[in-house]
Order: C-alpha cells, then structure tokens, then sequence
C-alpha cells in the first residue's frame, strides 16, 4: 500500500506545494504544513479509482502564556472534523452500490476537469487551523477581561467568527454635565485580528500568495500530472491579518499607524499569547506617546526650560518606558502610561520624594488625564512647586521665615522683570521690611534684596517695593581664597587669576547655574543681605546729614588665617565698607582735630545668628597710652562695651548695637571719648612743659580722666550727653591723693576731714567752664586748671576757717558763689534755731549777718570784700541803703570793715609773712596775692570775729 501511495503521489495526485512535506510510514501518508497542522490519509484500494480517506490530524499550535492553562501543542481530534474530512476527500467518488438508495447522488466532474481531493482537504484543514487559533486568541482575550482588563478593553467577534476587534485604554464617557471643551477619544487604539485570502501579484497570475520558488513548483506539477486538464479545486490562499489604528487625539496626540513595527502584528502558531501581542502594541503606542511628549517638551514653548541635554530622555523603569523628566537639582519625576488603563501617571524620584508630595503628583495625574494637552503647562507647574518646595526646605531648615508671595498687586510683581515664574520671600529678620527674593525664571535662580512698604491706605494693606537690588553671586565670589594652616610664617594666599595652581571644589564653594542652591550658599546670600541692608541704613544716615562717604574693601591685601576662615563667612570680603572724612563726619562736633581724616564704617556680625552691628574705626592723631588702675595691661583695652581702644595703633572702634542709630551712637561715644582724650592729652603737655610741676596725669581709660591739678588735689572728669542741645555734662569729682591710703586703720570722719578737697563745693561752677568751652575744649581746660590753681589758697583757709569754728563752736559757713568767689559767712547763732543748710529761713532767724566775699581776679590776685557790698551797685560804697541790694540777701554791712582790715594786714605785714608790697588796701576790703590770701584771710576773719562779738 505505501508503494501504491508513494506512486499515486508522484505521478497522479495533485499535491498542494504547502503539503510537498510529508512522509509515508505504516501503510498512511503523513503531510506537514508548518504552523498549521499534520493530517495522515490512506487509500481505500490500490485501484486507480480508489479514493482517500481520513485518518487523523494535529493542529500545529503552541499556546504561551497562562491565561488559559494550556502547555504545549494541542492535539484534538473531534469526530466531525473526520466526516468533514473524508466527505471532501469523495466529493467527487461514485457511491457504492449498497448505499447508492441512501444517499443523494454525488456531483459528477465536468469533461477536462481532474478530480484534486488532497487541496480540498488541505483548504479544509487550513481554515479549521486558523479559526481554532483566532478562537483561542479570544478565549484568552476573555480572560484578560475577567482578570482585570474588564473596564479598559472591549472584545468584538464578527458573525462568521473571522474577524475579532479589541480596543483598548477605553475611558468612560464624562458625566452629561461635565463636558470638557477639548474632546478625547473614548478609546487608545484598536486591535483588528483577521482571517483573508492572500493573493499572489497580478503578473503572477492567479492562486495563494506564494514564492516565486513555489509558483514554479507547483505549475510543473500541474503540467506533468493533468497536462491540458483542470484541476477540480484551487489552493485557497489564507493567512491572518492583523491591523493596529490609534485613536486620533488619544492621549492628546495624533500618533500614525505606520510606527508600529510588522513582527508585532503577527499572530504565530508557535506562540500563541494575545496579552504578549497586546503588550507589544500598547507597549509600542505608549513609546510613540511618549516621543512626541519629548519633542513637544524639547522643541516646543517649553525649550528654554527642557531642551538642555538630559533634561528629558526616554528610560526604561522597572521594565516599563517612561520618561524621565529632570525638574531641578536633584529632583526628577518619572512619567509612565499605564499598559491597562492608559493613563499618564507622575511619580517622584528626587530627594523629596517621601516628604507627604504624593498628592501633588496625584494631583497633576488627574489633571493631566482628564486634558493630556496640558501636559507642558502641568510640568511647568509642577516644576515651579519642586523647586519653590526645594528652596522653601532649605530656607525652613535655616531656621529663616519664608513666604511663596506677598500681598504685592500685580503691577508691583512686574519690576521683578518678565522672565519670573515664580517667587520665594525670605524675611530679614532684623530688618522686617527687607526680603531675599529667590526669582525663580527658566534657567537658574535670580537674587534680588528688595525694600517694601505697606500701603496703610489700601484696604488690604497693599504693598509695593520701593527699591530692588539685583544680585551677581558669581561677581561676589569673583575671587576665591585658599585657606591654609597657619604656621609661624604661612598665612593665607590671595589667588589671583594668573596663577597657576587652581584650588579644587572641595576647597572652595561654586555656585551651581541651575537651581541647586545649597544650604551653606543661601545662608551666605541672606547673610550679604543683612549686611548690605545694615549699609544701607548707614548709607540713608550719611546722605540725610549730607555726608559724603565712599566704598572701600578693608580687607583687601590682607591674609586670611585659618582661624579667621573659621569664624569669618567667606563673603565677609565681599561686602564693602564705608569711609568717610573726618572733616566731614565730625563737622562741628568736639575735639574733631583729634580724628585722622579717614574714619571706616565696617559691618560686623551679619554672618552669624547675633544682630547685625556696625564698627566705625577712628584713628587718633597720636597715641594717648591708658594709665591707671583701670586702664589694665593689654595693648588693646575695651573701657566700655561700645568701645575698644587699641593703644598700639591709637585706633578707638566704636561698636554700635543698632543699625539704623549707628552714626548717632558714633558722635556720640566720640564726642565722650575725644575730650577725655583730648583732656588727657593736655594734662600730659601741661606736664611735660614745666611750668606746672605738680600737675600729673593720674589715670586715663576713655572714659575718664583723672589728674593732680597741685600737691595732692585731684580731679576725675567724665562727661555725659555730648550730643544734647545744651551741649551736654562734664562730672567733676574731687579728691586728694591722700585718700589711697585711708583704709590703713583711718576711720571714715577722720578721713572725710584730713583728705577732704573743698573745690568739690564748686563742682557745678567749675564743670561749665568745659560746658561753656564746647569747640574749644583745650582753652577750657587750661583756664579750668588755672582757675583752679589759683582758687586752691581760697578754698583751703576757707576749709581750714570753718574746722576751727566747728571745733570751737561758732557759727560759720562757707560756700561757693561763683566759680572764683566764695563766701565766709558769720552768724549769731544766740537767736538761730534753723540748720545751716536752710539758708532762707536761717538768715530770717539770725540777728547779725556778716559776710566776707574772696574774689578771684587776674594776674593771681584775690580781693577781700565785705560779703553786703555789691559790685554791680557802685552808689553803695560802704553798704546799701534800707531796702538795698543787702537788705534783700540777708546781709548787714561790717561796720568799721576797714579798721578791721588795716589792723590785719598790718600785723600780717609786721609779722613777715606777708611783704608789704603785694597788698592793697581798699574800701571795701583788701586784695593781696593769692599766696598771701591765707594769712590774711584769716586774720581778717578773727578780728571780724572779735569785733562782732563785742
């Protein structure tokens, strides 16, 4: 029988080219069509006559995937796929003879025509194979549905179950009375899987789709074996067609369907897995999309802000395409089209990824989803939040008050210029009314310290910025310093541009020309603000005293040590100082000719996290060493917590707490410090000239002076309220030197007497003469310490007077009337029952009041006066009339006065100490030198004495 078949094959039967691989084995036929199926077929007879009939057939399918839960190849043999077979294998045979009442009749084969079972059956199988793939690829459809894929994907079957349809990303349609302006398609794409004849070329003739190597085979076959015959049956041509077609709009772009590749829309026996072709299509679409996005993103109103290189590429993340979209710095968000439900997701990969911005990121989902042409808009957005929320986080992390806007209207936000995006304002909080702006544009950030103002008019205090300063970081780090261990000799290096060894990143801070600003730089950048506003403010001071001033840099040349760079922001030499001209400054104030022409305002502080301060540095014409207990031993001496003196260099810095009242706290300390130093100064030259022996500085600290003025009488001089409009206040505090020694075993009376200085009775007069000697305090001072010489032989037999009538209980005071007059008053205490100082109501009580006047007058000459006599009143020569001048002080004349002087001077003359020649008698009294004016004060004071009490 296989020699029956082998011939029959070879010689008469007409075997379609797809079935020329076979084999015969076991009394059958085996024929293989790849892909398809394996049928085996056996002759009924060895006659020529006898037909074929079926014996079994395998489709050749292999089912992936584990939808359905079938491995491997499927072997399925169904009864009626076998009468099918064997009755197109005797379409054309004559029924037997038995079954030739039974059976309607078969059709008869016209004349020319040869009968070709074997296409009839191949015809038959192929379509069966076909169909059983398509029906297994919408079984497995089906699954996807129920496993998920229910509500985003749809699965239609044509009624001749040929063609099959699936869409995907399907999107519910918007409730009735939400319809949005732009309308998207309800669906991503269609998937059409069809079965259709494939036809060869026209130039071919007619028959299936074939190689050229399989045309020419079969029409040799056909000659040799049917010569001028017809074949019964043609090879019908079968194949799967498979066609994608995007939804147009999908997605929010329009995407052609000839970027999908051909091995995607391909169904393969071998292979059979519809969620593998699904995948690969979605996959594919999704890609597309996801181009476009880039493009539209690099090329479109979004390119300043994209089209750097890296800033948006295609990845692949976790297995799926996704874009990845750098915001800024470390930030970067990863766009993703969900393969099942077809929609845009955001997810964030940056450092604030786990910081609670999920919801922003869904937030931007649900937008993006609901209008996918918004895209570059969202992004944008999305970008302006990550960074506003980077800066935002670092500012918060500084401990520095920040605001994302102000009530600014809009015209106000236009001076920030056109490029802005957005806004963070950082609140100096030393100045409240100055804010750090951090202008966020396209490319980087922008600095800018504006000045505003609340609009107390408006209803919604409404503010405007009344100035704005734009800042170049780059410029304020122009130069770089290098920072190098100290040792004796090695300080820091100023890098210039010409050397050669150029400091790494890590020795020194760059500033990034995007935006990742990092902590340390936006410190430094509110840091140069605090400074630049405290300036500022020093600089609105000087321009509103019409003080001309210019900008210096004090620390350039200078070294950098390394304890310095420690405590120092690496911007502090970026930061101007002030210098003004003393001339200027110090117009009309004290001691003015006591500065160098240069004096230096420098802020001091602004890059820590005290208050801001100001240093104005004055250079003293010549040096003044502090002497004293508490002058100290250090070369630099700090007297006061706004002063610091360094007495090597004679420079007094002048530390001022208060930016905005810094220039006033300046004159005002100077206006102290210079006279002390200028008294000081004095003191000294008077010293050193000579002509005072005995007068010697004491001490000197800044804040006070102290010197001996004669022996052992001293003064300390301060003073207080330089700047008031009266002039302000010298204090002057008596004392004697004797005093140190008072706590060796001397008690507190005993000292009060012995080390007493009776000028202290005169300090209020005393202290105007320097009051009064305001722009000419070196003249002040030396008539003060004249005046004071020469008062001196006053003050001490006055003192000296009123002790011994203390002691011997008379009643006798002493008081200063003017700073060269003073007054030794005599009273009758037999009807006085008031204290001495109740000097209105005592001079009521008492009965006799005498009083004699010493003068100070010039050339060193004190004149002795009877104290009721009134210079201003030359008519009352000898005393004043009832009602007078005296009458009204209290005061009765001395009667026989000049008896009484001629009578002491004589015996001062007669005794020897007092030559004769230096005294003169006059009406009213006497005037005698003031060396003289001790003895004879005195004995003019006891005859007085003797006479009143007789």
């Amino acid at each position: 029988m296989e020699d029956v078949i082998r011939y029959r094959l070879r010689v008469s039967e007409v075997v379609p080219v797809e079935m020329s691989q076979y084999r015969i084995a076991d009394g059958r036929v085996y024929f293989t069509v790849p892909k398809l199926f394996e049928v085996s077929l056996c002759l009924r007879g060895a006659q020529q006559d006898d037909g074929w009939f079926f014996v079994h057939v395998i489709f050749l399918i292999n089912i992936r995937g584990g939808l359905t839960g079938l491995q491997g190849e499927s072997r399925i043999m169904k009864r009626h796929i076998t009468d099918e077979a064997d009755a197109r294998l005797a379409f054309y045979l004559p029924l037997p003879e038995e079954a030739q009442n039974d059976i309607p009749t078969r059709p008869q084969l016209p004349s020319g025509v040869v009968d070709t079972p074997l296409v009839r059956v191949y015809n038959f199988l192929q379509i069966m194979s076909l169909s059983y793939q398509l029906e297994i690829l919408w079984y497995q459809a089906q699954r996807m549905r129920s496993l998920g894929w229910a509500d985003y994907l749809t699965i239609e079957m044509s009624q001749n179950r040929k063609v099959m349809t699936v869409s995907y990303w399907i999107r519910q349609p918007p409730p009735s009375g939400r319809q949005n302006r732009i309308k998207l398609p309800l669906l991503g794409g269609t998937i059409t899987i069809s079965i259709v004849e494939s036809h060869g070329p026209s130039y071919a003739g007619r028959g299936p789709a074939r190689s050229p190597k399989r045309r020419v085979f079969a029409r040799l076959q056909r000659r040799a074996k049917l010569g001028v015959g017809m074949p019964s049956d043609e090879v019908e041509g079968l194949k799967f067609q498979v066609l994608w077609e995007p939804a147009k709009g999908a997605l929010g772009v329009n995407v052609l369907p000839s970027i999908m590749f051909d091995d995607l829309l391909h169904v393969d026996a071998d292979n059979l897995d519809f969620e593998s072709l699904l995948c690969g299509v979605i996959e594919r679409h999704a890609h597309s999309i996801l181009e476009i996005y880039q493009y539209q993103l690099q090329n479109g109103q979004a390119r300043t802000v994209f089209s750097l290189p890296g800033a948006v590429t295609l990845v692949k993340d976790e297995g799926v395409q996704a874009l990845r979209i750098h915001l800024c710095a470390d930030e970067v968000v990863i766009m993703t089209i969900d393969s099942r439900t077809g929609r845009l997701n955001l997810r964030d990969t940056g450092d604030l990824a786990a910081a609670g911005r999920g919801p922003h990121f869904t937030g931007f989902s649900e937008q993006l989803n609901e209008n996918p042409q918004h895209l570059i808009t969202a992004l944008i957005r999305l970008r302006l939040m990550t960074i506003t929320d980077l800066a935002e986080q670092k500012a918060k992390y500084l401990g520095l008050e920040s605001f994302r806007r102000r009530n600014f209207p809009p015209q106000e936000l236009h001076k920030l210029g056109p490029a802005t995006r957005g806004t963070l304002y950082i609140q100096l909080s030393n100045f409240p009314n100055h804010y750090l702006v951090l202008v966020i544009t396209d490319e980087r950030f922008q600095y800018a310290l504006i000045t505003t103002r609340i609009i107390t008019e408006s209803m919604y205090a409404d503010m405007i910025m009344e100035d704005i300063a734009w800042l170049d970081f780059d410029r304020i780090h122009s130069e770089e310093i290098v920072i190098t261990a100290r040792s004796d000799m090695c300080i820091g290096k100023r890098k210039r541009d010409s050397d050669t060894d150029i400091p790494n990143e890590s020795e020194m801070r760059k500033v990034d020309s995007g935006f990742n600003i990092e902590t340390a730089v936006l410190r430094e950048l509110y840091s140069y603000c605090c400074a630049r506003v405290a300036f500022m403010n020093v600089e609105r001071q000087f321009k509103l005293r019409g003080i001309p001033f210019t900008h210096v840099n004090p620390t350039s040349g200078s070294p950098v040590t390394l304890q310095l760079a420690h405590i120092q922001s690496s911007l502090a030499r970026s930061v101007p100082a002030l210098c003004v001209q003393s001339q200027e400054i110090l117009s009309g104030a004290p001691a003015a000719e006591a500065a160098m022409p240069n004096i230096r305002v420098i802020p001091l502080n602004w890059w820590s996290e005290k208050n801001a301060q100001v240093v104005t540095s004055v250079k003293l014409k010549y040096v003044q060493q502090p002497m004293g207990k508490t002058a100290g031993t250090s070369a630099v001496i700090r007297p006061s917590k706004r002063i610091i003196y360094d007495t090597t260099q004679a420079v007094v810095s002048f530390l001022s707490e208060n930016v905005n009242t810094c220039v006033d706290e300046f004159l005002e300390e100077w206006a102290r410090v210079s006279k002390m130093v200028v008294i000081a100064r004095e003191v000294a030259q008077m010293a050193k000239e000579g002509s005072w022996d005995d007068v010697r500085l004491l001490s000197f600290d800044l804040r006070t002076v102290e010197f001996a003025y004669a022996k052992d009488y001293t003064v300390s001089i301060s003073c207080q309220d330089q700047l008031s409009p009266m002039g302000g206040n010298f204090n002057l505090r008596f004392s004697r030197c004797g005093r140190l020694h008072a706590r060796h075993g001397q008690d507190k009376d005993h000292h009060h007497q012995e080390f007493f200085n009776p000028h202290d009775d005169a300090e209020p007069f005393l202290r105007n003469i320097l009051r009064h000697g305001h722009g000419r305090l070196a003249p002040s001072l030396h008539r003060l310490v004249t005046i004071l010489r020469d008062t001196l032989p006053i003050v001490v037999v006055l003192e000296d007077i009123r002790q011994e009538s203390m002691h011997n209980n008379r009643g006798v005071d002493t008081f200063a009337k003017a700073a060269g007059w003073y007054r030794l008053l005599n009273i009758d205490q037999r009807s006085c029952t008031t204290p001495f100082w109740s000097v209105a109501v005592y001079a009521e009580q008492t009965r006799y009041r005498h009083a004699l006047d010493f003068r100070l007058m010039t050339g060193q000459r004190v004149a002795i006066l009877d104290g009721s006599f009134s210079l201003f009143d030359p008519t009352g020569s000898r005393g004043p009339a009832e009602g007078g001048a005296g009458e009204m002080l209290g005061l009765k004349p001395i009667s026989h006065f000049k008896d009484i002087v001629t009578n002491a001077v004589r015996d001062v003359v007669a005794s020897g100490s007092v030559q004769p020649g230096r005294v003169a008698i006059i009406d009213v009294g006497v005037i005698c030198h003031t060396v003289d004016v001790c003895q004879l004060g005195k004995s003019i004071h006891q005859r007085l004495v003797s006479h009143v009490a007789h």
